[in-house]
């Protein structure tokens, strides 16, 4: 990140943006309502313009009277007239297939008229919300119509949503051919994990304060537990995921960037790879599953029917364009261990999961108890441990758990909390988790995408896992119902450590 960067304010660098799949669902409900939240914080170049490219049968004025009626429904706060009407002029549709060559130098024309109007000076970048088949074609097909090259000071740039690659084998072919047309500083792999505020604010929690940063490690922490627990079902999703599975859906990806940038080193500097250099390290450092060890460190599971919210829901093998003997996992719970200086024998509990009781995205850190021996002779039992937690959704912000004596002639210990909610100090700002992933994209700030080589390092760790799962299907799913916190293995993997997962109903309204 450069000090020009850093500037407060600082609009987007004059571009145009090509949305590859632009009649779905993203665009809708996240790219535009995103981009609308941008112009109304003034970081929108004045020269920019958007232009969506797919097979569906619009045209430029039918594709803008589609956006007007959709940012109704899904912009996350009241759009300006002013600023949807600056839109409105620079919205266009380009029709083409993704694999016919004629449609892509159509395109290429039309970039070229719609640049010199808008005056974007030659920057593009260009945003695949595409099914993963299309990744290859769609940059292979860039790179042969000569759209990808970079000259006079011009920047082309490519954004590609997860899920990147199925396996490590997959992953790397991917970046392999992608890599034959462009460079890695051109290529921005998005997780829109990383566009939430508290999850960048983790870096700046860690190394701003110095009463953290000395007790962050081993001789402190016991334990670190990370959670991204859905109420959902899968929804109309059930074809993607019948191929995914919990497994492929969150952990290399979402879960993997917590774990980094929960365990990482200091960096030398806020520049995209010294912050992705250390994030890197710790997954290269996560110590990968024997076959053995993937039976004893790795839980799966699969909701049968159950309650939600009060509602009867359906068991997964129910849902929508899922077969009735599915083997697909709805819930995966992880022990990690980080083969490193800082974290050497500290457990990282990671799970995710379908049709859970809540739905809570945190990073909980466990303090080594206290040694007991002072109160040995006191009415207090047990020493609670001090507990540290990173609240990403559905509300951000910290909450720190420590004991306190209850008042009173008798020694007593009771737990406190001291609680920091974002909105609380900071107001609450629209957001769809895009916007400053977006606006990083425009400034050339590849701090929260990742890299190749993390990529493949988190696929390096997962893909034992998946291969043993295969070979050895589930006998007992479902083994959860809907609306638990899960099949009781995940809870014997942590009891096997002395360890309980963190009771996220109870603190559920922390704030």
């Amino acid at each position: 990140m450069t000090e020009d960067n850093q500037q407060a304010g600082r609009p987007s660098d004059p571009c145009v943006m090509v949305i590859f799949g632009a009649a779905g669902d993203l665009t809708k409900r996240k790219l535009i309502p995103a981009l609308c939240n941008l112009a109304a914080g003034n970081l929108l170049s004045q020269q920019l313009a958007i232009v969506g490219f797919g097979y569906n049968d619009f045209t430029t004025e039918s594709f803008r009277q589609k956006l007007a009626e959709d940012i109704k429904t899904f912009a996350t706060s009241p759009v300006d007239p002013k600023i949807w009407a600056w839109f409105q002029e620079r919205i266009y549709y380009v029709r083409g297939d993704f694999s016919d060559t004629n449609a892509y130098q159509v395109l290429k024309k039309q970039l070229v008229e719609i640049g010199n109007k808008h005056k974007t000076q030659g920057n593009l970048f260009y945003y695949l919300a595409v099914a993963p088949r299309f990744f290859s074609e769609i940059v292979k097909q860039l790179g042969a119509a000569g759209m990808t090259e970079e000259q006079n000071g011009q920047w082309r740039r490519v954004i590609i949503e997860k899920p990147f690659g199925h396996d490590l084998e997959s992953a790397r072919a991917l970046n392999a051919d992608i890599k034959k047309v462009l460079e890695e500083r051109q290529i921005y792999r998005i997780d829109h994990y990383l566009g939430k505020e508290t999850v960048q604010n983790l870096m700046m929690f860690r190394f701003s304060n110095s009463i953290f940063e000395p007790i962050w490690n081993r001789h402190f922490i016991d334990h670190v537990q990370i959670t991204a627990a859905e109420t959902v079902g899968v929804e109309q999703r059930g074809g993607y995921y019948e191929t995914a599975g919990a497994l492929r859906d969150m952990v290399p990806n979402h879960l993997f960037q917590l774990v980094s940038l929960t365990a990482m080193e200091p960096p030398i500097s806020f520049e995209a790879d010294s912050v992705r250099d250390e994030q890197a390290k710790v997954l290269h450092a996560l110590q990968p599953f024997s076959p053995e060890e993937v039976l004893s460190k790795t839980v799966r599971g699969q909701y049968g029917e159950g309650t939600t919210d009060g509602q009867r829901v359906p068991a997964y093998r129910a849902e929508p364009d899922v077969s009735p003997q599915s083997n697909t996992e709805t819930y995966v719970a992880l022990r990690l261990l980080i083969d490193n200086w800082r974290w050497a024998k500290v457990p990282f509990y990671l799970r995710t999961g379908k049709r859970l009781a809540s739905r809570a995205t945190e990073i909980a850190i466990r303090f080594h108890r206290a040694p007991f021996i002072l109160f040995r002779d006191t009415p207090v039992g047990s020493l609670q441990r001090n507990e540290l937690v990173i609240h990403i959704a559905p509300d951000e912000g910290i909450s720190l758990q420590f004991g306190a004596k209850v008042p009173g002639p008798i020694m007593q210990q009771g737990t406190v909390k001291m609680n920091f909610n974002y909105v609380d100090y900071f107001g609450s700002r629209p957001s769809t988790g895009y916007e400053r992933l977006l606006y990083d994209c425009m400034i050339g700030d590849a701090t929260l995408f990742q890299r190749a080589d993390m990529v493949e390092a988190g696929w390096a760790v997962i893909t034992p896992v998946l291969d043993v799962w295969k070979a050895l299907p589930p006998r007992s799913f479902p083994n959860y119902a809907a609306g638990s916190w899960g099949p009781k293995e995940a809870d014997e993997l942590l009891a096997r450590d002395g360890h309980a997962w963190r009771d996220i109903d109870k603190d559920h309204h922390w704030k």
